[in-house]
């Protein structure tokens, strides 16, 4: 009996193999025709797919007949094919990208000519697209874009002026460095107001790298870096206007021209921003002040030769700004608090990119900057110019498989106080000269690794070394890790967020002697998923990254005992913030959900002292729900969290939501939006107070959520 059910089972399992054939798929990227390895490929009523091998290839058992084979590969379209079996060769499929993935981006703030999928660096990018969505919320300005990414804060420094500093991952503001197209425009004094002075409608991108990042562009880069890419003229005509109003009084006005000649181009951006002054909570002080600016950015572009290009810029900005008891700024009272910011602000940009090949490049970058601005309280005045300078030359080498990178820089730094008060002269000038070298390889297809380092001299302070290391695992074409690192300084200035909350009023000057450069390091690594599934209808990616940042030496301000007087020490101990970000993001059709949660534990160590650094949030969600039809419709729906901040007072703010919701619709030439932000009404001056004493001498407390409330706003946008 044994012998015949072994003889059966032989039949049978002879029967099912001659009845399976092997077909063979090679799996290639239809522009380059280069194998796409990890392809998936199945067939219709087979249990099991398989996986493309290093050259493209897979092989799968199939039965005899017709066959429906379906291949897939994240980022390329799904193909199905439709086969007889047996074939008696090689079935070639050619994928081609989704629209989603088409547009390669290139990332500039990395000097690398990689896309941003092979960078080892982690760089979080935002593109035209996302900033002209949040234009809709706040045209004259950039914080939404900012406040609204994961484990960046916009913190408004000012109860009455708005002025505001970014913070990444719980640090202070001044350890953010600002660029626009590789060049540092607001740093130190002017960096107060940059954030308010940076309309979006000229900007092609946002590239922000999280982390010690000062190997890139010299100091102040200890908790990352951020970089506004303009706009560059194509062939075809660029004309854009933008028109918004805000139920608070503000109007809005700007316009972008773009194009491209034979042998030059030209950009050129322009607008007009203003509110009157609003107080939404009748405390009597504003929470929008009352301003006035003006902005003209023109650039010229000459294409000297096929592989030479100059480009010329000049920035103006020029803006008077009251802020404080709103019935004196109205005129309803002859006496009352103001808190007055009238600046100046010009800046150049020059660029020289020359390519002697198609792999050697030489740039020249420099940009010279003059921001003057007058501080005015009652019976106190702050009247600065800051001078700077920044120099760049970079010789680059583009291989397909490593890039170098070697450059120096000169970067002047000039402060000059108009004596008004009996406060030592806080005068100063920093002269910093940094030489650098960088190399990206591409050891295979599934490792990268960038490194670097740059060696700075800074005037009165001494050397800084900086090494940098970046690598990128790609595990499969679906699951991808960066781990990075490297090291960051930042020389002093007495231009913080706690003097800038003082006005600089009794805050003693920086003694080169006594004060020391503040050094740090910093490290991250990131976790990458992305997939389809439901037959390709629904889109899922996850990023969970976690950071670690420690500043030794770290320069904080403290009250001499006594005396309401001020003074700049470096702590005998250091800083530290460690977290963890996480982003979601979910597309079925017309829909998008982007889902965002940031952990933050950031203190300071002095002795056995540990205190919680003010005015950050341990925990913070994010969450966007977008239904966009392409050129018809836009509709969002958004709703952030902020946990309990410790405040310097010794009080703890309360936690609160931020709602928004905004509705455009879009025609050819024109779209029409409304936006309503805030619609929740979440206000600090609903749940706490903002300051203590007198309406005519208030004492203003730490400002940690909203003061302007629920606001709504809505314009015009013209595409001609």
């Amino acid at each position: 009996m044994n012998k015949i059910c072994l003889s059966v089972a032989a039949l049978l399992l002879s029967y099912l193999i001659y009845g399976q054939h092997t077909l063979q798929v090679k799996v290639l990227d239809a522009a380059s025709k280069k194998p796409l390895s990890y392809a998936s490929v199945s067939a219709k009523g087979v249990p099991h797919g398989v996986t493309a091998d290093s050259t493209g290839l897979a092989q799968l058992n199939v039965p005899a007949g017709p066959n429906t084979i379906s291949i897939s590969y994240i980022g390329y379209e799904h193909q199905t094919v439709q086969v007889v079996i047996p074939i008696d060769s090689i079935l070639i499929v050619e994928l081609t990208l989704s629209e989603e993935e088409e547009e390669e981006v290139l990332i500039q703030s990395t000097r690398s000519s990689r896309t941003i999928q092979d960078i080892p660096t982690r760089v979080e990018f935002v593109a035209g697209e996302e900033l002209d969505e949040k234009a809709n919320m706040k045209p004259g300005d950039i914080r939404m874009v900012l406040n609204e990414s994961t484990g960046i804060t916009t913190q408004q420094t000012s109860a009455t002026s708005a002025n505001a500093s970014i913070r990444i991952q719980g640090l202070d503001g001044r350890y953010t460095q600002i660029l626009k197209d590789g060049l540092p425009l607001y740093a130190g004094f002017s960096g107060g107001l940059g954030l308010l002075q940076t309309p979006p409608l000229d900007l092609k991108q946002f590239e922000v790298i999280k982390g010690s990042s000062s190997t890139l562009y010299g100091g102040g880069a200890i908790a990352g870096l951020v970089n506004l890419i303009s706009k560059t003229p194509t062939e075809e005509r660029e004309l854009k206007f933008h028109v918004d109003v805000t139920s608070a009084g503000g109007i809005n006005t700007s316009g972008f021209y773009a194009q491209k000649f034979k042998k030059a181009g030209i950009t050129l951006f322009a607008s007009r921003n203003s509110n009157s002054a609003y107080d939404p909570s009748d405390v009597g002080l504003t929470a929008i002040p009352k301003f006035e600016r003006y902005t003209a950015n023109p650039k010229l572009f000459f294409y000297i030769k096929e592989k030479t290009q100059l480009m010329l810029g000049v920035n103006l900005t020029t803006e008077d700004r009251t802020g404080g008891d709103i019935e004196f700024i109205k005129g309803r009272k002859t006496t009352g608090y103001t808190e007055t910011n009238n600046t100046d602000r010009i800046s150049t940009q020059f660029l020289l990119d020359h390519h002697f090949n198609e792999k050697r490049q030489f740039t020249l970058k420099n940009s010279i900057n003059y921001f003057e601005r007058k501080i005015g309280v009652p019976n106190y005045a702050f009247d600065g110019t800051q001078r700077g300078t920044f120099s760049e030359a970079t010789y680059s080498f583009h291989g397909e498989r490593s890039e170098w990178i070697g450059g120096i820089n000169l970067v002047t730094d000039h402060f000059e106080e108009v004596q008004l008060t009996t406060t030592p002269s806080r005068n100063y000038e920093q002269v910093t000269t940094g030489l650098f070298i960088q190399n990206n390889l591409k050891v295979n297809e599934r490792f990268s690794m960038e490194t670097g380092l740059r060696g700075d001299y800074v005037k009165d302070y001494g050397f800084a070394v900086l090494p940098r290391l970046s690598m990128l695992f790609k595990f499969t074409p679906k699951l991808s890790s960066r781990i990075g690192g490297g090291m960051g300084y930042k020389t002093p200035t007495i231009f913080t967020e706690e003097s800038e909350r003082l006005l600089y009023r009794n805050v003693l000057p920086i003694n080169a002697d006594e004060n020391q450069m503040e050094k740090s390091y910093g490290i991250n690594a990131d976790i990458n998923y992305r997939t389809r599934f439901a037959d390709d209808k629904v889109s899922f990616s996850f990023n969970h990254l976690f950071f670690y940042t420690r500043i030794h030496d770290p320069l904080v301000l403290e009250s001499l005992i006594g005396v309401p007087v001020y003074q700049f020490k470096n702590v005998d101990g250091h800083f530290d913030s460690k977290g963890m970000e996480t982003n979601v993001k979910l597309g079925y059709g017309d829909f998008k959900l982007f889902l965002g949660y940031t952990f933050t534990k950031a203190y300071l160590h002095e002795g056995a002292v540990k205190t919680e650094n003010y005015l950050t949030s341990r925990h913070r969600l994010n969450s966007v729900l977008l239904y966009e039809v392409e050129e018809k419709w836009k509709i969002g729906l958004e709703a952030y969290y902020f946990s309990k901040q410790q405040l310097s007072d010794g009080a703890t703010g309360q936690s609160y939501w931020i709602t928004g919701f905004m509705v455009e619709k879009l025609w050819e030439k024109f779209s029409l939006y409304i936006n309503f932000e805030n619609f929740t009404d979440s206000r600090q001056t609903k749940f706490d107070t903002i300051y203590t004493g007198s309406i005519d001498n208030p004492q203003f407390r730490d400002i940690y959520a909203p003061l302007d409330g629920f606001v709504a706003n809505g314009g015009l946008k013209l595409r001609l």
